[in-house]
């Protein structure tokens, strides 16, 4: 990585900056339960997180048409709206990598495809409103990812450059986004990844097992 000077570190939100799994799981076996239908296992819909609360009922109930999936979601995101954080919580060794990040001087911020009513109640919630030098939801833009107009608004946000910047996400768009926009890019193998997911081809930079390999990463960007 001759030349590459890292001054921001940018996150997906859901599946890579924060587990938001248990509740939004939650939330749509609530909408399923109240439709007349099962609740789901967690696991079997936790990959199509990435894609949406729209993927997670069509993963949820297949064979439903669009009206009954449009009431689904209009009660999912209601309830999810008012449980935005009842159980969602940093990944193991993401508070203590966020931290390390701020210790070594650098910017960091969240670039998301989840909607804004969504995305700042949970990170008010979390106490990192205050600590992004960027947020940029899936609204925020009139492009979401993988195109690279939100990656480039939160450099002008953040006020950095997006050659001095470095994505990491757990699903193929995010690690798209990333390239599209002329940053290094980092495959979040502890998110919310699909059995047949193959995150080795997505051509990423570096894949990262968990958080804290995250912060060896960055400490070895600095030292070249």
């Amino acid at each position: 990585m001759t030349g590459f000077k890292l001054d921001c570190v940018l996150f997906d939100l859901d599946g890579t900056l924060v587990d938001t799994a248990p509740d939004l799981v939650a939330c749509l076996n609530q909408a399923l339960l109240e439709h007349g239908y099962a609740a789901i296992p967690a696991a079997g819909v936790k990959p199509c997180i990435s894609m949406g609360a729209l993927a997670m009922i069509k993963h949820a109930v297949p064979n439903s048409d669009p009206g009954e999936q449009n009431q689904l979601l209009e009660y999912m995101l209601d309830c999810y709206q008012s449980n935005i954080a009842a159980h969602s919580r940093f990944f193991d060794g993401m508070g203590e990598t966020l931290e390390t990040i701020e210790s070594l001087g650098l910017k960091w911020g969240v670039v998301t495809n989840k909607r804004e009513r969504f995305t700042l109640p949970l990170l008010e919630a979390l106490n990192l409103s205050d600590r992004a030098a960027c947020v940029i939801s899936g609204d925020t833009t009139a492009n979401s990812k993988p195109h690279p107009e939100p990656m480039l608004a939160a450099c002008r946000q953040a006020g950095v450059k997006p050659e001095n910047c470095v994505y990491i996400g757990d699903a193929p768009h995010d690690i798209a986004a990333g390239k599209n926009a002329n940053m290094k890019t980092l495959a979040a193998l502890y998110g919310y990844i699909k059995d047949n997911d193959r995150p080795e081809n997505w051509g990423a930079d570096a894949l990262i097992e968990e958080p804290r390999q995250l912060q060896q990463w960055i400490k070895a960007t600095l030292c070249h």
